[in-house]
């Protein structure tokens, strides 16, 4: 299971460090530390965490999150396969982006709830990169 820095996880979240770090500390996303020392939080607990953020809204009424090149760095929060077809979706800051692609691509891009992911839009299509 791929686990995140409190760093990695605000990038993610679109928030800074400190808010991530606050996050944590007051228990509302559970933490453990590698042989380093390190708080990381595993990738299914943060993609969890993301969705429940994402429903409350934001209080910050100028926080917007936005990528140049229509690129939403993000985490996979939902998979559902079908016999050929896939349906991905992921949490980037705010943004909830939802992809319909072949089963056969999520097999090949290997993946999972809880990795981070790339979600690439144009025009109306939505294209998922592996990080």
């Amino acid at each position: 299971m791929q686990a995140y820095t409190i760093g990695q996880a605000a990038r993610l979240l679109g928030v800074s460090p400190d808010t991530a770090r606050r996050w944590a500390d007051a228990g509302r996303v559970a933490t453990h530390r590698d042989e380093s020392g390190r708080r990381l939080i595993d990738g299914k607990d943060l993609a969890a965490f993301s969705v429940e953020l994402a429903k409350g809204g934001s209080s910050e009424e100028d926080a917007s999150y936005t990528s140049v090149r229509n690129a939403f760095p993000g985490i996979v929060t939902a998979i559902k396969l079908g016999d050929v077809a896939a349906q991905v979706e992921i949490q980037a800051g705010p943004h909830r982006l939802v992809s319909l692609l072949t089963r056969e691509a999520v097999e090949e891009l290997g993946l999972e709830v809880g990795m981070e992911a790339t979600a690439r839009v144009k025009s109306t299509n939505v294209h998922i990169d592996r990080v």
